[in-house]
């Protein structure tokens, strides 16, 4: 294996922190985006943070002509593949969207790694793949039936795609990454969650009601049957969450076919016990309405991350502290998003 790899929304949230990840471990990754999520100026903060500037290229990935000239210029073995749209309750007022680019963009780029003989995939999927699970933390073995709502029906989807076509071409290989929430930033302040609009995930609507960008956070739904009535997630800072793709690429070297990992922390959090966390660790109140229950939402979701410890010799090691001051930090450093 060669030390270049393809990385599909490198320059979003979880991608720019994987990059930094893969940088950091000797690897050479090649960004391809169309930055409709995301900033050119990413590609400075990474250079300002590991003294390397990634490959960059902006494509998106349904454009197949485009995007295979990414494969007739480099010569890479692995693909990450993290490019999607990805806000739960937008997908829900805009099915057809998620479906056309998430899905599109997968079989797109599965089209031409199969034409190119590139043949390791680590796909960046979702704990919404598990819908309401019966019962947490929720292993990777829980049957998958359907997610409760149209993102993570692509994310369900593309899985099976994948797994089909390893089936199909026995020399490729697949890792599915079944992804806890993110939060966090990297410890410089230089790259974080910088949502375009109003925020679809907590933290960075907390942290943007902290630095009076926002005047309360919205809680949706109080009555649920958790510790305090409020919705409860695991939440996994994101430089943990990019290390776990510097794990799987490893195991590649091993003889796999299409293997599922969850990248979590084995234990929820409620909305109010992360908000509380926040205003500790920072010193700051943040005034919150609690508003009715949003469509799509379950009361809990937590992931058993034993295989991965198993299987990948990883585990998330940063604490919810970590997480709400290293996102504070960056909004505080960032106060009219990254520029």
């Amino acid at each position: 294996m060669n030390n270049k790899v393809l990385v599909t929304g490198g320059t979003g949230y979880i991608g720019s922190h994987s990059v930094v990840e893969l940088i950091n471990a000797g690897y050479e990754p090649i960004i391809v985006d169309n930055l409709c999520n995301s900033k050119i100026q990413v590609l400075d903060r990474i250079e300002k943070i590991t003294g390397k500037r990634p490959t960059f290229y902006k494509i998106d990935c349904t454009n197949e002509e485009e995007f295979e000239k990414v494969f007739v210029n480099e010569k890479f073995d692995s693909v990450i593949h993290f490019a999607g749209l990805k806000a739960v309750g937008e997908s829900v007022i805009k099915p057809l969207e998620y479906y056309q680019n998430n899905v599109g963009s997968a079989l797109v780029l599965l089209k031409l790694m199969k034409k190119y003989n590139v043949k390791n995939i680590i796909f960046s999927s979702s704990a919404t793949v598990y819908g309401d699970p019966i019962s947490v933390p929720v292993y990777e073995n829980a049957e998958i039936k359907h997610a409760t709502n149209p993102y993570g029906e692509t994310k369900i989807i593309i899985e099976r795609i994948i797994e089909d076509f390893v089936k199909a071409n026995p020399s490729f290989k697949g890792i599915l990454l079944r992804y806890a929430n993110p939060i966090g930033a990297h410890k410089s302040g230089l790259i974080g969650e910088e949502p375009i609009g109003i925020p679809n995930n907590l933290m960075p609507y907390i942290t943007q009601v902290a630095i009076g960008k926002l005047d309360h956070l919205n809680v949706f739904g109080n009555d649920y049957n958790t510790i305090d009535g409020t919705g409860v997630r695991d939440y996994i800072h994101v430089v943990d969450l990019a290390k776990g793709h510097v794990s799987a690429l490893k195991k590649f070297k091993e003889d796999i076919t299409c293997v599922a990992y969850n990248l979590g922390t084995g234990r929820g959090t409620s909305v109010l016990e992360l908000v509380h966390a926040f205003e500790k660790a920072n010193n700051i109140k943040i005034p919150y309405v609690i508003t009715k229950r949003r469509f799509g939402d379950i009361a809990i979701n937590y992931l058993s991350a034993e295989k991965a410890l198993k299987e990948l010799n990883w585990k998330a090691n940063l604490t919810i502290e970590d997480c709400c001051r290293d996102s504070w930090n960056f909004q505080v450093n960032n106060k009219d998003g990254i520029k």
